[in-house]
């Protein structure tokens, strides 16, 4: 009966969470898989508590801002590339996000990218299945909110990750889905490279040698989570992704052209990021934010529901190696008598096992660095 999900208890019947959520986890369809079976009202594991709610109404979203917008297209003149470094400090700085145009990667790729995803998600669920786990160690894996068990509230969303983490043993391309194999492999090379140009710029805006970040490996390996929201039926009860920050050192975000969706929060207040045709969402993140010894800001985001979809946005994140117990720390260049450490050094495997194990609603990773 359209509306009724099996295994999902109504709004009469006693709310086991736990229950609730084993149930939805073991359809192995996603969020996707409950909205072709036809319900008209999300389940209880994907309402967002009452106080949550209540304090969204106090929260106004402000209008006529935007994060800043940096054109990459002459960065290889000198004069051009001291302006570049100079705006993206002030957006490390005041805002933690920018967006990027003219950085390099053709149309076709970002397009491709986006349909590959599409694809992905839109064929028969019984594929999708075939990838579905929440096995972390997994290069390729599909699930729908990766803290489904720790988080308070169930994201509107399906995740298939693409991990390309370790460049000495590249992921088999035959492992990749083949819906998006071939637009994922363009995509992964053309971001490597955005990746790297632009841990440049930012180790330039820190008076660093531009190859610092670089050195450090904060670019090895990286990750593609392609996140796919489906149209809700009740978008104002729900959310797409939690209010968090990210974990890694730096995020590259392609979204296509839904206009509501990602947000920051600026000024205690949430501020839309509208898609621009080809531009890329750039953000720190709190690793960057703490190796900086605190002069880039990791700021916090979100991703909203929405009536109409889907949205789909492919996150490439760059945190390192993070199977291995390297250390990080403030920059030595960046503590002076003035300016002294504000975090202790972490050792990465656990700092990714701490985040791993919380759920993301709950988890503020700097908060447990702070000297």
């Amino acid at each position: 009966m359209a509306g009724v999900t099996p295994g999902f208890p109504t709004s009469n019947q006693e709310y086991d969470r736990m229950e609730m959520l084993q149930a939805f986890d073991e359809t192995r369809a996603g969020v996707k898989g409950l909205l072709d079976s036809g319900i008209q009202k999300i389940p209880r594991i994907f309402i967002r508590p009452y106080e949550e709610l209540l304090q969204e109404s106090s929260t106004y979203k402000r209008a006529n801002v935007q994060v800043p917008v940096i054109d990459l297209s002459e960065i290889r003149n000198p004069d051009r590339r001291k302006l570049v470094v100079e705006e993206a400090r002030i957006a490390s700085v005041t805002w933690g996000f920018f967006q990027v145009i003219n950085h390099g990667i053709p149309l076709p790729v970002l397009d491709g990218m986006i349909e590959g995803v599409r694809e992905f998600n839109e064929r028969d669920s019984e594929e999708k299945k075939k990838y579905y786990t929440r096995d972390n160690t997994k290069s390729v894996r599909f699930s729908s909110t990766y803290d489904l068990f720790t988080s308070r509230t169930a994201s509107w969303r399906d995740t298939l990750t693409l991990s390309f983490s370790d460049p000495d043993h590249p992921t088999d391309r035959n492992e990749l889905p083949a819906s998006c194999r071939e637009s994922a492999i363009q995509y992964s090379k053309h971001v490597e490279i955005l990746g790297n140009l632009l841990l440049g710029l930012l180790s330039d805006a820190l008076g660093l040698q531009t190859d610092c970040l670089k050195n450090m490996e904060c670019s090895k390996g990286h990750r593609l989570h392609c996140h796919y929201y489906p149209a809700c039926p009740e978008p104002e009860l729900s959310i797409g992704t939690g209010k968090h920050s990210d974990a890694g050192f730096l995020t590259i975000l392609l979204q296509n052209q839904i206009r509501t969706g990602l947000q920051v929060m600026y000024e205690g207040q949430w501020v839309d990021i509208e898609p621009l045709r080809g531009a890329l969402v750039v953000n720190i993140g709190d690793l960057l934010q703490l190796v900086s010894n605190g002069k880039f800001r990791s700021n916090e985001h979100r991703a909203i529901s929405n009536e109409i979809g889907p949205r789909i946005s492919v996150a490439c994140f760059f945190s390192g190696p993070l199977n291995e117990a390297k250390i990080y720390g403030p920059i030595k260049e960046l503590i002076s008598q003035e300016s002294p450490p504000l975090y202790r050094d972490v050792v990465l495997s656990d700092y990714v096992a701490k985040f791993l194990s919380a759920g993301l609603d709950n988890y503020r990773a700097l908060d447990y660095y702070k000297f």
